[in-house]
């Protein structure tokens, strides 16, 4: 059986191999594993002086999914999923000790019911090996190897992930969940989400759970791409709770044609370390732009989040939100780029990031990068950082709250602008796990 923890030509060859892919996916990969060995590590960001790469598996055959058993959980993992009242089918589904699991009927009837209406909606390969000209016009266009060097690593060794296409003027009002179609093959650490969204159509994306999704690995470097054309509007949420062991840095990146509207709806829980720069690039006249951001960290933890806003054409607006909580020496950064080019006139940007920091040993820190070319353009950048405020805590104890409910409300209270653009039942167990972790 090939090494697959060793990365090298051979490695990539056999990838490609197994999935049965064409000549030109294996050309791709390979010139992005020669990107990746040029490439050196991010100079920005927290260290990654820790991850140690030649202990990666990169790619995981089928017979070796199932390996993990049930016992190998660690004891906090299964506690949590306890508490937020988990079925056991997805307590071992999260936990990678099932492939499949019960949700396969009901994602059989979604899938049925969407392509009646031509949307595509399944996994990445089953998107290449059925769909090769849709897939090949738009794989790789917007996140190139070149990019940084986990996109590079991605483009090499990706395995896993979804394929969405929705037709002209389609509304899908049912929000498409990745946990649906994610059970006939596994997301990997390398998965890769490609979605295109044609012109005045409407669909709303959800990657992720609010449980901590455990992993042995040490690495998670995802990509996603989304085409967002004239007039159609794009929602994309994550709420992702990587187990502390796991290194999580994500590239993604949309293109927002006129009229267009991307909305990226982040939230960051657990891992080691985040790295998640979620980017619009408003290409087209009336674009708009827009990322909602929450990050919890507690010790040990490091996470910078934060946007690109890339103003492309006239008439574009943008606007940003960061929300962040730091608590027992967790590290907390908001990291964004504004960018307004000169043919971008008329253009508006909002930005407003704000940190919470809840004892001594936290921090949390703000590295905004703004340039404006336009004169016409309209910008506005707002920032705080602050301690929660004994005052506020004494008032609402006065009024029958304990100590612990009082830090409850103003900790939603702070989270509120973000919270509620979340789905209710994502929501409603998000709110559960933050609960658990304040504590």
């Amino acid at each position: 059986m090939h090494n697959f923890k060793v990365l090298d030509k051979s490695t990539v060859q056999e990838i490609s191999k197994i999935k049965n892919e064409p000549e030109w996916v294996l050309e791709y990969r390979l010139k992005a594993l020669e990107t990746y060995k040029k490439l050196k590590m991010p100079i920005y960001g927290p260290s990654l002086k820790k991850l140690d790469l030649a202990d990666i598996v990169y790619y995981k055959t089928p017979e070796t999914l199932k390996k993990t058993s049930w016992e190998e959980i660690p004891k906090e993992i299964k506690e949590e999923f306890d508490r937020l009242g988990l079925p056991e089918a997805e307590k071992k589904y999260l936990a990678g000790v099932e492939v499949q699991v019960n949700s396969e009927a009901i994602y059989g009837n979604l899938k049925a019911g969407l392509e009646e209406r031509g949307i595509i909606f399944t996994n990445i390969e089953e998107g290449l090996q059925k769909y090769p000209e849709i897939f090949k016009e738009y794989f790789g266009k917007l996140v190139e190897p070149s990019d940084n060097k986990f996109a590079a690593l991605n483009s090499a060794v990706w395995s896993g992930g979804s394929f969405l296409y929705v037709p002209k003027n389609t509304r899908v009002e049912l929000p498409l969940q990745a946990y649906f179609q994610i059970g006939r093959i596994n997301l990997g650490q390398f998965e890769r989400t490609l979605i295109i969204v044609e012109e005045g159509s409407y669909v709303h994306y959800i990657e992720g759970c609010t449980a901590p999704t455990y992993s042995k690995s040490m690495l998670h470097a995802g990509v996603v791409e989304v085409f967002v054309k004239p007039g159609a509007s794009v929602r994309y949420t994550t709420i992702q709770n990587w187990s502390k062991n796991v290194y999580n840095l994500v590239t993604k990146k949309s293109r927002v044609e006129e009229r267009g509207k991307m909305v990226w709806v982040d939230g960051n829980l657990g891992s080691k370390v985040t790295m998640k720069y979620p980017s619009c690039y408003l290409v087209g006249e009336g674009a708009h732009g827009e990322m909602l951001s929450i990050a919890y960290t507690r010790e040990g933890q490091k996470i910078s989040a934060g946007a690109r806003m890339i103003h492309m054409a006239p008439q574009t607006t943008s606007k940003v939100i960061s929300k962040s909580i730091a608590k027992h020496g967790g590290t907390a950064t908001y990291r964004g780029e504004l960018r307004i080019e000169k043919e971008a006139k008329n253009s508006r940007a909002f930005i407003k990031c704000d940190s919470l920091i809840l004892d001594s040993k936290a921090s949390a820190n703000s590295y905004p990068k703004i340039e404006v070319l336009e004169s016409s353009a309209n910008v506005e950048h707002e920032a705080s950082a602050s301690r929660m405020e004994e005052e506020k805590l004494q008032y609402l104890q006065t009024r029958g709250f304990t100590e612990q409910g009082a830090r409850d409300l103003l900790i939603k209270g702070f989270m509120e602008p973000v919270m509620k653009q979340i789905p209710v039942e994502y929501a409603l167990e998000f709110n559960t796990l933050l609960e658990e972790e304040i504590k």
